[in-house]
C-alpha cells in the first residue's frame, strides 16, 4: 500500500474514494487492531477534510438574483437553511 497523500492536498474525489476504501477494509474486519486503530484514524481525517471542502464549496455557490423585471441583476450568497 503506498503512503497516504497529505490530506490537505487531497481532491475531494481522491478523499472519498480513499474514505470507502478505509470503510470496505473495516467493514471486512481482516486487519490487526493496531491496523484498524490507524485506518480509523485515517478516517476520520478524511472525513473532516471532505466536509471541510464541501463547506468551502458550498460559500462559493452563489444564486442568480432576478430583478423586479425578470431579467438577472446579479448574484447573492448561497442560502442552504
Amino acid at each position: 500500500m503506498d503512503a497516504p497523500e497529505p490530506q490537505n492536498e487531497l481532491s475531494f474525489e481522491a478523499a472519498l474514494a480513499r474514505l470507502e476504501e478505509i470503510v470496505r477494509l473495516l467493514e471486512r474486519g481482516e486487519a490487526p487492531l493496531d491496523q484498524s486503530i490507524e485506518l480509523y484514524q485515517e478516517g476520520d481525517r478524511l472525513r473532516r477534510h471532505c466536509e471541510a471542502r464541501l463547506k468551502a464549496a458550498q460559500e462559493r455557490i452563489e444564486q442568480i438574483a432576478f430583478g423586479v423585471d425578470g431579467r438577472p441583476s446579479g448574484v447573492t450568497p448561497f442560502d442552504a437553511g
